[in-house]
């Protein structure tokens, strides 16, 4: 498992110059994985609202054609403000899942990279160990998120589905298309939208900081907490834009084939197919952009702002990568 892979590899932690010879082992690894969760589990509770009315508009773009904030009021009118929290507990709950493996993760492979590079390779590859990093860990993050996603989806476009809780949902879905057809029909979709964008947010984040940092003389294996939260709203900002860009497409057929009836009767593939075919191509990469680009740019902040101060508040010293030939000079 990925823990007991941690472990064993852990024992062999080799030390790190950015770090002050420090060792990045379990320890390390486990306080990776704790903010990771926090920092993914809060910000997506957070814009919880802003998720269903992107959703409801990806889902039913001839009703909610108002924009963003059309579709708060048309949310509301309908059925209350209470509605702008369905499918919070899946929500919180699947991205505290998600969080603790993606951001672990992508510690804990950029790391092994750089023991089995050295230093320097590691500075010279880091774009690649950015991206192989942030897909292996969402991979394997994505395969614990997709049966609450599902379920949330399911909660948004059908508030009274299963009881309207989260278990009553997850239980529905089973009992009414079993595991894999229940919770996993989305997963492709969901691995075509989640892995490109946290390989962009990983890889836009870290460029986005090294040259804020860069053009302000600032070291970043050395920042004041107010700097490190600065960097981190700044350059998640800029990451989180870019990876709803590049995702949104899959993020649409994401919420459409997880809607009752969507795409036909036929096995995943050719439902996504059909669903891509009725949208069109213009349609599934606008419709519901902007918001999803204020909620993903705004959430990302928040999510390496709140990892890097609790990574802080737990005593951990965050890996950055580092230019071991500067120190020569």
């Amino acid at each position: 498992t990925f823990a007991t892979t941690m472990s064993i590899r852990s024992a062999n932690a080799m030390p790190l110059a950015t770090s002050g010879k420090k060792e990045y082992g379990l320890e390390y690894f486990l306080k990776g994985a704790l903010a990771g969760g926090l920092c993914c589990g809060v910000t997506h509770g957070a814009v919880c609202p802003v998720d269903v009315v992107k959703t409801r508009m990806q889902l039913d773009s001839v009703k909610y054609n108002k924009g963003m904030i059309g579709g708060f009021k048309t949310v509301i009118a309908e059925e209350g403000v209470g509605a702008l929290a369905t499918g919070l507990g899946p929500t919180a709950v699947g991205y505290f899942i998600q969080g603790w493996f993606k951001f672990g993760g992508v510690e804990f492979f950029k790391i092994q990279a750089v023991n089995s590079l050295g230093e320097q390779g590691g500075w010279d590859n880091r774009t690649s160990i950015y991206l192989g990093s942030a897909a292996a860990a969402e991979t394997i993050a994505d395969i614990f998120l997709c049966p609450l996603e599902a379920v949330r989806i399911r909660l948004v476009s059908e508030p009274t589905y299963g009881g309207g809780s989260l278990p009553g949902a997850a239980a529905a879905l089973v009992k009414e298309n079993g595991i894999i057809g229940g919770f996993y029909a989305g997963f492709i979709p969901m691995l075509f939208k989640q892995v490109p964008y946290t390989m962009a947010k990983f890889v836009v984040q870290g460029k986005a900081a090294e040259a804020i940092c860069t053009s302000m003389s600032i070291d970043q294996a050395n920042m004041s907490g107010a700097t490190t939260m600065g960097v981190a709203l700044s350059s998640g900002v800029v990451a989180g834009v870019v990876a709803a860009i590049i995702s949104h497409p899959a993020d649409t057929l994401l919420s459409k084939v997880n809607k009752a009836g969507a795409g036909g009767s036929g096995g995943m593939m050719s439902r996504l197919s059909n669903i891509a075919g009725e949208i069109g191509i213009v349609n599934l990469c606008t419709v519901g952009l902007g918001a999803r680009c204020v909620m993903i740019g705004t959430l990302t902040a928040g999510q390496f702002a709140i990892f890097d101060s609790v990574m802080g508040a737990l005593g951990a010293s965050k890996y950055h990568f580092h230019d071991p030939s500067s120190d020569k000079h």
